[in-house]
């Protein structure tokens, strides 16, 4: 009986789709319960009798028992068994080793047994680095030395090496402007998965650096002798996971960077006065993603706090204490309408503050529609909300020419999006001032419309059209869902 289930299950088992277009739980959870009813009538608790994993050719069978909130012998309640199912179900796929996971289930005299089917991804992307180290093509083919003046090399990633859901980034960039850069990521060891590690070096030169923010926008100094930025930092960290929804760290790390000259005349305050620093970060990051998919979520909640203190190893800097915090929910609003908002704040403490550290909007936080634009400040709090409409599910794209199921079949679900995002920065009214920059303390407000690709491998592609409220109007282009 048991091999013609598992026959089923391989048989049953769905080419790759996205994230997106999986079932919610409410209807996966019917389809379980019935077939509970079916076959074990009149039980109110069922006991797990076995649990079958199939198509894990890589991944490692602990990997995935250490999602499970469930185990061989337990007893579960009938009545919440096929929602609690279904929230495994979605913790194996949230993993993002795979394109998709199926869950059946059998019972027989009040016994079950649990099948979770997947289909892996591909794991190793290799992409090429290569771009023009001038503003623009004409200035750069203008150049006498412009084979000089490029960047190129390799950018590799490695997902769940060694079948253990580890991560493996590596950078190699040469010419121009140079990087090398390495990072490790194992989210569990031991029998229940639970401590994990991270770590990374880094060591980065670059001939341009963005040196001050006048009129609100950024002023750049390069040179062709020499680098204008040296970096280098290394980190170690610990992983506490209780599964993939809840997750904290806390990591060390040692930074030296040092600028040219000419950036600390430019800018006396970009380091204080000091055209180098050393300094050490200690951080502690908890966070509790119950989204139903992590690329492209559509009902669930995130939650995440932050806390650092940096350290500065020479006299005379002060520490810098940061706290940043940021909530979204998801609300499924029926008839292909998601409705999803979300808040952010962050709070930075410190005598004094140099020009990189004291940076706002314009860079991974941002006000959707003043994209042209940064803000500089300590504090900032950032709203966004959005409805999506599930305008095209064009289902699944088979590439006949290609052999290998993880790549031959590509979903594409179009999602149409409207928003409305509001943020504060409080910066130095003197300081902004003094740099003509109008946008610190004050309101910035936009709205836009948006067209949102899902496909799989994680990909999100959004273009947008955002108005915002200097009367500016602008198309912008996204690799990321906003919320």
């Amino acid at each position: 009986m048991l091999a013609c289930l598992l026959a089923f299950l391989l048989n049953w088992l769905p080419a790759p789709v996205s994230a997106s277009s999986l079932p919610d739980t409410t209807r996966a959870s019917v389809s379980s319960d019935s077939t509970l009813r079916a076959q074990c009538p009149g039980y109110t608790r069922v006991r797990v009798e076995q649990v079958l994993f199939v198509g894990n050719i890589k991944t490692k069978e602990r990997i995935l028992r250490a999602e499970l909130d469930f185990r061989e012998g337990d007893s579960l309640d009938v009545a919440e068994l096929g929602r609690r199912l279904e929230a495994n179900r979605r913790r194996i796929y949230n993993l993002q080793l795979f394109h998709e996971v199926a869950l059946q289930m059998v019972c027989r005299d009040g016994s079950i047994t649990v099948l979770f089917g997947m289909q892996e991804r591909w794991y190793t992307f290799p992409v090429p680095i290569f771009s023009l180290a001038d503003r623009n093509f004409r200035s750069w083919a203008n150049r006498p030395d412009r084979w000089r003046r490029v960047d190129y090399g390799i950018h590799l990633t490695r997902n769940n090496f060694r079948g253990r859901n580890e991560q493996l980034i590596a950078n190699l960039q040469l010419g121009f402007n140079r990087k090398y850069e390495v990072f490790y990521e194992a989210p569990g060891y031991g029998k229940r998965r639970r401590l994990g590690l991270g770590l990374a070096a880094s060591y980065y030169q670059s001939r341009a650096l963005d040196y001050a923010t006048v009129q609100d926008r950024l002023v750049n100094y390069r040179t062709d002798n020499g680098f204008a930025l040296e970096r280098q930092y290394f980190l170690a960290g610990l992983r506490w996971r209780h599964t993939v929804q809840r997750l904290s760290a806390f990591d060390i790390s040692y930074h030296h960077e040092r600028v040219a000259p000419e950036v600390t005349q430019l800018n006396p305050n970009y380091y204080l006065g000091s055209n180098c620093r050393d300094y050490l970060d200690f951080t502690f990051s908890t966070t509790l993603n119950q989204r139903n998919t992590f690329a492209y979520p559509l009902t669930g909640r995130f939650v995440q706090v932050v806390a650092s203190q940096r350290v500065f190893l020479r006299t005379g800097s002060p520490g810098i204490t940061t706290l940043y915090g940021t909530y979204a929910r998801y609300l499924a609003l029926g008839r292909g309408f998601y409705y999803s908002v979300g808040v952010q704040a962050r709070a930075r403490f410190a005598q004094r503050i140099a020009y990189p550290d004291n940076h706002a909007f314009g860079y991974e936080a941002l006000v959707r529609g003043y994209d042209a634009y940064v803000v500089d400040g300590r504090y900032y709090g950032l709203a966004r909300q959005g409805v999506s409409y599930r305008l095209l599910d064009l289902g699944r794209l088979r590439l006949n020419s290609i052999g290998n199921p993880k790549v031959n079949s590509i979903p594409l679900v179009f999602y149409l999006n409207t928003f409305t995002d509001a943020g504060y920065v409080l910066g130095r009214s003197a300081v902004a001032e003094r740099f003509q920059n109008r946008l610190p303390n004050q309101i910035l407000a936009s709205a836009g419309v948006g067209l949102h690709l899902v496909t799989y491998y994680d990909w999100v592609f959004t273009a947008e059209y955002a108005l915002n409220g200097r009367g500016e109007t602008g198309f912008f282009f996204r690799t990321s869902f906003p919320i």
